[in-house]
């Protein structure tokens, strides 16, 4: 089961020149994750996770001549429950795994070079089609593979 660039298993998509919103993934009433394809553009930064999510998910966009005034973020207390994952392809083409929290595979989403993908809830793996590079982003701290990472055996029949 394979899904083209666009497109996905399990879901149809609009194919929009010049699309300006997140797609979001839904399974059952839970938020699985959003993508933001190569094409999408906006006009000014424009985050697309809400305001409590531990993960900000977004695009920033600034006309010639912008120049931000130096500026540090605050530090805070924050408690995160959950462990997000971020990328952007670079390189390569990817199908990215979503699985139900009964562990079977719901959707298959391909991302190229250029396309960015938050992974917020659930079980997921990737399989690459063609040799693969992406900027990856998760919350820290790290405490390793054996700790962070739990490895489960799923059904790929969707």
């Amino acid at each position: 089961m394979t899904a083209t660039r666009g497109t996905s298993v399990g879901a149809h998509r609009a194919i929009l020149s010049s699309r300006v919103e997140v797609e979001l993934v839904e399974h059952g009433g839970t938020k699985y994750a959003e993508i933001i394809w190569a094409d999408v553009r906006v006009e000014k930064t424009r985050f697309f996770s809400s305001p409590q999510s531990s993960f900000q998910f977004g695009l920033l966009a600034h006309g010639r001549g912008y120049r931000e005034a130096p500026h540090y973020h605050r530090a805070a207390h924050r408690q995160i429950d959950d462990l997000q994952q971020m990328f952007v392809v670079q390189r390569g083409v990817v199908d990215v795994e979503l699985y139900s929290d009964e562990r079977r595979l719901f959707r298959t989403i391909r991302l190229a070079a250029g396309d960015a993908i938050v992974l917020i809830h659930g079980i997921h793996a990737i399989h690459v089609i063609e040799d693969f590079q992406a900027l990856s982003v998760k919350q820290g701290p790290f405490f390793g593979d054996e700790e962070d990472k739990v490895e489960v055996v799923a059904d790929r029949n969707a």
